[in-house]
């Protein structure tokens, strides 16, 4: 596997995969690699000819510097895990090389991350959509044409990055999102590098948002259509002494401006902090549940 640091080097020798007709797999990552990561990268290398990987943590997106500060960094681990699972080159930088033409972050120009990003998580975390897509949109341009692949947790980032996608076309660079399936572990948490921060009482308060997201499902599949009580059945469910609950909310996933309140398709959408660590879930109500890992 080859481990590059500059941007130039990784844009190379992409277009030098793809001049030899080779399709391309690339998955984002800000480290700490866990395995819902994996199973990204394990798909990308089964889908395509050549898979790269990016380890970088986006001071970008982060509006709390303490929690910057504290999101877990672990390169070597994180690089042993690519080359074993076998991604073909991995890539990081640094602000300066990744945006050579601002002077320091703060002059770098942010990038609209359109409509779709303008409430739950656009609201309770100003500025951070505006942070994911900025550098989302120079890794893409970086790795040029590739399957990108991004996890259904983060459900309203995976409509995001699907607008910039539609809107690097412009530019002549296609990039083919695959949004995968969310990985859990055996009692439901959805997988996150933020998990690591997480006490044992905490983990065991964290599963009431599994919990919530599954009995708004059951309603669902006893023919409850009505959005409000969807949305409802979900916050009472997630109270919790040790939960604090951003939004909680149901939304429909193909027309995500839509407040109808009768629904012909559904996803329960989750922002909570549990001992000061902020989660994020998301459960399609209107579908079989997502693929679940037993840890060990």
């Amino acid at each position: 596997m080859k481990v590059l640091e500059n941007p130039q080097d990784v844009g190379k020798l992409c277009q030098s995969w793809r001049n030899d007709g080779l399709q391309i797999g690339f998955i984002a990552t800000m480290g700490a690699l866990h395995e819902g990561h994996l199973s990204l990268l394990r798909r990308a290398v089964a889908e395509n000819d050549r898979t790269c990987a990016s380890i970088f943590v986006n001071p970008l997106q982060f509006d709390d510097p303490d929690d910057l500060r504290s999101y877990p960094v672990n390169m070597e681990g994180d690089l042993e895990l690519c080359k074993k699972h076998g991604c073909d080159m991995a890539f990081s930088g640094t602000m300066e090389s990744f945006f050579p033409e601002a002077d320091n972050p703060h002059m770098v120009k942010r990038i609209d991350p359109g409509g779709c990003a303008s409430d739950l998580e656009g609201v309770y975390r100003p500025g951070f959509f505006d942070g994911v897509v900025t550098i989302v949109d120079r890794l893409f341009r970086i790795v040029g044409n590739c399957k990108a692949y991004f996890g259904e947790k983060d459900f309203q980032q995976t409509l995001v990055v699907r607008h910039l996608s539609h809107q690097l076309k412009d530019s002549n660079i296609e990039i083919e999102i695959v949004v995968c399936p969310t990985v859990r572990a055996k009692s439901g948490l959805a997988l996150s590098s933020r998990n690591q921060r997480l006490e044992t009482c905490d983990i065991i308060a964290a599963n009431q948002i599994y919990r919530a997201l599954k009995k708004t499902q059951r309603a669902w599949q006893c023919s409850v259509r009505d959005r409000k009580s969807l949305s409802r059945t979900l916050r009472i469910t997630l109270e919790h002494p040790l939960i604090s609950v951003d939004y909680a909310e149901v939304r429909n996933p193909d027309d995500w401006s839509s407040m109808a309140n009768q629904m012909d398709a559904a996803i329960g959408l989750v922002a909570a902090r549990v001992g000061g660590v902020r989660l994020i879930d998301s459960l399609r109500l209107d579908q079989p549940a997502c693929k679940t890992l037993h840890l060990t």
